[in-house]
């Protein structure tokens, strides 16, 4: 029993580094989940992953509260009115949840519609490799086209529908493809497209809290298995692991982003995508090409 608490606190840690770097949580949950396997059914190890999450995006309520609340009068510049309730509501945070809200439609849309057919078809450890590989290259090429261009986008409130919209589709490509990672494939097509690093990087923080928060919700609305009073027990320790690991790991890329670019990423990401296909031909990831869940 103690040993499954301690696979539940490195899977928390895991999830809390491997989310917001631009890595891929699920590469390496992969290959985490081959040499320690919690003592759960795999149907609740596929709630597990996604719901874990949820510790993790706490973190980013926590560290950026004061940029998310939209309600409040104090240092409230731009109000809703000068009087009465719309004094209390700050438009420019009413106006960024609503791009917010835009980018999250088409990941929402293609999740409701094709989530399971996406777990049976490209949730295997051929995809993953493939897109850690795909997708580092491209941070790489990316930070070199970008190397001596100016951004034109400084501040999350200089976004515009049209960028909020073109995020959205960066993160698509991140719900379609395991492995790509939400939080590379965003801030990466950010840069892309002429928005600072660091504006990039926190836009992507806040979409991951509707986006983690819907995933989940939509898991645990489809789940039609048993649950067990321990596995709850594990799911909690990992979320609140998670939780801790994500505050130091955000604030520290924050700082890393400023005066880095992506590049160590993307190799990173190679060298990891060629790992996860050796894994695989050798016999220690998934036998037909499937993702090994749990035991």
């Amino acid at each position: 029993m103690i040993w499954d608490y301690i696979v539940a606190v490195i899977f928390g840690v895991v999830e809390g580094i491997t989310e917001w770097l631009p890595i891929s949580s699920t590469g390496h949950m992969i290959i985490l989940n081959e040499f320690m396997k919690l003592n759960v059914s795999p149907e609740f190890y596929d709630l597990y992953l996604v719901v874990i999450q949820l510790g993790a995006i706490m973190a980013v309520i926590v560290i950026f509260w004061k940029d998310i609340w939209p309600f409040g009068k104090k240092n409230n510049q731009q109000p809703f009115a000068k009087e009465g309730i719309g004094s209390y509501i700050m438009k420019d945070k009413i106006i960024m949840w609503l791009k917010i809200a835009l980018a999250c439609v088409p990941a929402a849309i293609v999740g409701i519609l094709f989530d399971d057919w996406l777990d049976e078809h490209l949730y295997n450890y051929i995809v993953v490799a493939i897109s850690l590989i795909a997708f580092g290259i491209a941070f790489i090429v990316v930070e070199k086209f970008n190397e001596n261009r100016k951004p034109i986008i400084n501040t999350v409130n200089q976004f515009n529908w049209g960028h909020a919209f073109a995020v959205g589709i960066f993160q698509l490509l991140a719900a379609v493809f395991p492995g790509a990672s939400r939080s590379g494939s965003t801030i990466v097509g950010s840069i892309a497209i002429g928005i600072k690093r660091e504006a990039a990087a926190k836009f992507t923080f806040f979409l991951a809290i509707p986006v983690m928060f819907g995933a989940s919700l939509l898991k645990i609305l489809k789940y039609d298995g048993e649950v067990k009073t321990s596995e709850i027990g594990l799911l909690v320790v990992g979320m609140v692991t998670a939780f801790f690991v994500s505050l130091l790991i955000i604030k520290k890329l924050m700082a890393f982003i400023k005066k880095h670019s992506f590049t160590c990423f993307g190799w990173y990401r190679i060298i990891l995508g060629v790992l996860v296909l050796i894994l695989g031909a050798v016999g220690v990831i998934g036998g037909n090409g499937a993702v090994v869940a749990a035991p």
